[in-house]
């Protein structure tokens, strides 16, 4: 696994998730994440058009952003995966830790909407398995 990929993310709030679309064009977008043993959480809503687009297509690219989406470092290749219920909840309870207040009043407002959440799951794929 690419270190130096891993290393500008330490103290950043935002990283960018870049997805594709079924005819190839990417869309970015900045969302929070939590970092863990090399892996990122995210969470979305459901039928957010990342998760699609991660449904159709789990090769990502992801860097470290601001709050606009405003790159602050390199471009990194990564796969993207869905998580089922105890990898979400694990992936929640990291997400609220490090946004604290912010994030669990999200997650009220959600479940007073009925809005279903999912969380994903990223890996950084090695150098060599690159396309």
């Amino acid at each position: 696994m690419q270190k130096a990929g891993l290393e500008q993310f330490v103290d950043q709030k935002y990283l960018s998730l870049e997805s594709y679309r079924k005819d190839g064009r990417a869309v970015a977008t900045p969302v929070w994440f939590a970092q863990e043993r090399g892996i990122f959480y995210i969470y979305s809503l459901a039928d957010a058009g990342k998760v699609k687009r991660i449904r159709n297509n789990s090769r990502i690219r992801i860097a470290p952003c601001d709050a606009r989406g405003k790159l602050k470092g390199s471009w990194v290749d990564a796969e993207a995966s869905i998580l089922d219920a105890s990898g979400a909840e694990h992936g929640h309870n990291l997400l609220n830790q490090k946004y604290g207040a912010l994030k669990r009043i999200g997650d009220f407002f959600s479940k007073l909407r009925k809005r279903k959440r999912v969380v994903i799951a990223i890996r950084l794929t090695a150098p060599e398995n690159r396309t």
